[in-house]
């Protein structure tokens, strides 16, 4: 099996891929294999997310590419900007992790959540994509994000032995909603399936 301990800066070309949701991106140690069917030990700095792009340098001197995955999200679109900071303040207060673009915003598809913003106006549509959520305002670097626990982890090419990270310290998946701030915490986003860490 081959180990992966090192984040490459600079966008080498890379011999192979490795293709895994915005959950496992988190993980600092992790049994995954690439799209190309090796078995690989990531062993990496705690505190990283990785982000699609990045490289990854294993122990047989190869160099892997990271590739978010396709997952399940909630689109929220309007013309209103009013409505739109409304919708990224009730999220942000229950820890969901978003991404943000020039049209609105995204999060790890939801059905509460979805209700709620109905609730304000706002009318979220499905979409099977990447997710990219802003890095935490306290992160720093390419390769750095907030520390969210992420969500499904369907699809991948990836499993893992040890101790369980059960992850989704969300306040409000499907049961507490707490409607008050929580000042200097990263946001954390709904993980229903945990997954084995090294």
């Amino acid at each position: 099996m081959l180990r992966v301990t090192e984040i490459i800066a600079d966008r080498v070309p890379a011999e192979d891929s490795l293709t895994l949701p915005f959950e496992l991106r988190q993980r600092s140690r992790l049994v995954a294999r690439t799209d190309g069917g090796r078995e690989v030990l990531l062993q990496l700095p705690r505190g990283n997310v990785l982000r699609h792009g990045t490289r990854l340098r294993a122990s047989d001197g190869s160099v892997l590419e990271v590739r978010a995955a396709a997952e399940s999200l909630s689109v929220v679109e309007s013309e209103q900007p009013l409505a739109l900071l409304r919708a990224a303040y009730h999220l942000g207060n229950r820890h969901v992790a978003l991404q943000l673009d020039e049209h609105g915003l995204r999060y790890l598809q939801d059905h509460v959540l979805d209700a709620m913003l109905e609730g304000l106006g706002l009318s979220p549509r499905a979409l099977k994509a990447p997710f990219e959520p802003e890095h935490g305002a306290y992160g720093a670097g390419a390769a750095h994000g907030h520390h969210s626990h992420g969500d499904h982890s369907h699809g991948h090419h990836s499993h893992g032995h040890g101790d369980h990270d059960h992850g989704g310290h969300d306040h409000g998946d499907h049961h507490e909603h707490h409607d008050h701030e929580h000042h200097g915490h990263e946001p954390h986003s709904h993980a229903r399936h945990g997954q084995h860490e090294h």
